[in-house]
């Protein structure tokens, strides 16, 4: 009998036991496990604005060819720019060809025929054009990125040839089935013909006049450390603080690892033990980009896809590029300077997963402090300046763009020509 009553007290001393364990690692009221797995992570609050990529993948600029060696520029959200995006959004482009670059005179072909040139500086995967543009599938151009789309009417055959440029250089795809006409090409034309003429010199346009934009001074607030904490890791009450001598406070929960600095305005998160999920393709991953944003911090306004390319060490690298403005102006993108980071959110991916995010901790908020419209030069006044810079390096490219800078009101976006050297450097004519 004392046998008996021992071994109902063990059992009853195990189970009270055991109970205290589910009471002490299960949180009570409510079931809050103090260990969480990471497939049980919870989506944390909204920050910024979510965004689908389709939004994103737009052409930096548009340029009107018109014969006799005239051309304009049309750049995002102006209204001839939409008018033209709209209507080649719904055209069909079948039957590709491929072709060495060098075969065809582009310059004579740019100069002396009618045409519209897409121009998407970094290039855009095929797949993710797909998703923008009526482009039938096809082996062997849906693994390319694409840098530039060239529409033009021939001058003897009546015929609108297409011609999409590999980012990668050396190679040309020709959409050889179109249901373009030579009017509709036209009709497009004839938005420039009033606009401001531009120069075609060695593969970048120069206004023959000046330009207008509006400099603008915008309402910002900052997202805390706190915040991004609690949007990046799965269980932000296990993160450790450690401070470093040069002003970053860094938190890591022994995987992960966010560098903030606040003197910047500035972050850094790394996970590069996350698990991959098998799929490297550059359109899977740029997908992959925008829903980790969109889960993790937000959009601020309008950004485009300014570049997607792979690495070496099998990463994938996608950096967008926020661009400010309005219709009658147009929208340009804003400088990301390396004395005041803003403008750009960079990602790096592994096989589709998130290793890497960059972005500043500056979002807009609604309304404005100030708004002015401010000329930019052109012509010769404009010319003058670059060949002091042509000196330094090739130019490859001169656009304009935001100059951000942080006053005591708020994100202040003024009106400058950006220069891109063969050389990498990037020159800003104040």
């Amino acid at each position: 009998m004392k046998e008996t009553i021992k071994s109902l007290f063990l059992t009853l001393l195990v189970v009270v036991s055991m109970v205290q364990s589910y009471y002490l690692i299960y949180r009570l009221p409510g079931n809050d496990p103090i260990v969480k797995s990471e497939s049980e992570y919870v989506e944390a609050e909204t920050m910024g604005i979510p965004m689908e990529v389709e939004s994103m993948i737009f052409p930096a600029q548009m340029v009107i060819h018109m014969g006799d060696d005239r051309h304009s520029v049309f750049y995002p959200e102006s209204t001839f720019y939409n008018l033209i995006n709209s209507r080649l959004k719904g055209r069909q482009f079948d039957g590709f060809q491929r072709y060495a670059l060098e075969n065809i005179n582009w310059a004579d072909i740019r100069s002396s025929h009618e045409g519209i040139e897409l121009q998407f500086d970094g290039g855009v995967p095929v797949a993710l054009l797909q998703k923008v543009m009526q482009i039938s599938p096809d082996s062997l151009f849906e693994a390319e990125s694409i840098s530039k789309i060239l529409i033009y009417n021939t001058e003897n055959e009546d015929q609108v040839r297409v011609f999409f440029f590999s980012n990668e250089g050396g190679v040309v795809y020709e959409a050889t089935k179109v249901d373009l006409t030579v009017q509709d090409v036209k009709q497009q034309i004839n938005f420039g013909k009033d606009w401001v003429p531009y120069t075609l010199v060695n593969g970048y346009y120069i206004p023959d006049e000046p330009i207008d934009m509006v400099e603008t001074g915008l309402n910002v607030d900052l997202y805390t450390a706190e915040q991004m904490q609690r949007s990046l890791f799965f269980d932000f009450s296990i993160t450790r603080y450690i401070r470093e001598k040069n002003g970053s406070e860094i938190y890591t929960d022994s995987k992960r690892s966010l560098q903030v600095r606040q003197d910047r305005n500035w972050m850094n998160f790394t996970d590069p033990a996350a698990p991959s999920t098998g799929d490297n393709s550059p359109s899977k991953n740029v997908v992959s980009a925008v829903d980790y944003v969109n889960s993790h911090g937000g959009w601020s306004g309008k950004y485009r896809l300014e570049q997607s390319e792979g690495r070496d060490d099998d990463k994938h690298l996608a950096v967008f590029r926020q661009y400010y403005g309005a219709a009658q102006y147009g929208a340009f993108p804003i400088i990301d300077l390396p004395t005041f980071h803003y403008g750009t959110i960079t990602l790096e991916m592994r096989q589709g997963t998130i290793v890497g995010y960059e972005r500043s901790l500056l979002y807009t908020t609604e309304g404005t402090w100030s708004k002015k419209v401010v000329t930019l030069q052109g012509g010769k006044e404009l010319r003058d300046k670059i060949a002091v810079i042509s000196k330094e390096a090739i130019i490859t490219n001169l656009y304009p763009a935001y100059l951000p800078s942080l006053t005591k009101e708020g994100l202040l976006l003024q009106p400058t020509w950006v220069v891109e050297l063969s050389n990498g450097a990037t020159r800003v004519l104040n």
